[in-house]
């Protein structure tokens, strides 16, 4: 632990000194499985798994809003990828774009002149926390069987019309789910496990 630590420390101090990250993408919006497997040192790691394929290099996160990115990019005088920009301008809504287009005309003048602060287009990361105890807990082919039962389970309300709006936005987040559970065991086996 000492000797990795040790090691991911030299890029900690790199930054410090720098004022600047490593390393960032600017081509790969991040997914569960868009890099390769990434280790600080494969012989000596017990725990694995980097946000990218290399240590202290930055995701590209774009789904929170595109903007922050570019301010990032110029910051650090990197080019984002033009078709980044163009799919999450032209083709994909941001969170932020989802907020910007729900708020009235008063709340974005009052966000302008600053009467207003701590709105949701000011946290453009993240957004939904894992549980990932579940999946040590339970392994990823039990959720993705019980997530496939709860989608199952919504059928007979589907073909009623009961609570169609509820009841087709839970079928989507479930399969959405069950989707991503299959992409964590795909990003799993690149680090040999399943």
């Amino acid at each position: 632990t000492t000797t990795l630590w040790d090691k991911v420390m030299e890029g900690v101090k790199l930054e410090n000194r720098t004022h600047a990250p490593v390393d960032f993408d600017t081509a790969v919006a991040s997914t569960i499985t868009s890099h390769d497997a990434g280790y600080i040192n494969k012989q000596l790691e017990k725990i694995v798994g980097l946000q990218t394929e290399a240590p202290l290099k930055r995701a590209l996160i774009p789904f929170g809003g595109i903007k922050m990115i570019e301010g990032s990019c110029k910051a650090y005088n990197r080019e984002l990828d033009p078709m980044i920009k163009k799919i999450f301008t032209e083709y994909r809504k941001t969170h932020n774009q989802g907020v910007f287009d729900v708020y009235t005309p008063d709340i974005l003048r009052c966000r302008k002149s600053g009467v207003l602060t701590g709105l949701p287009d000011a946290y453009g990361r993240g957004r939904i926390i894992g549980d990932y105890r579940r999946v040590a807990l339970y392994g990823i082919d039990y959720l993705m069987k019980d997530k496939l039962a709860q989608f199952t389970s919504l059928q007979a309300d589907l073909e009623n019309g009961v609570n169609l709006e509820q009841t087709i936005r839970l079928r989507e987040e479930i399969a959405e789910q069950h989707r991503a559970l299959g992409q964590m065991k795909e990003m799993a086996a690149k680090y040999g496990y399943d």
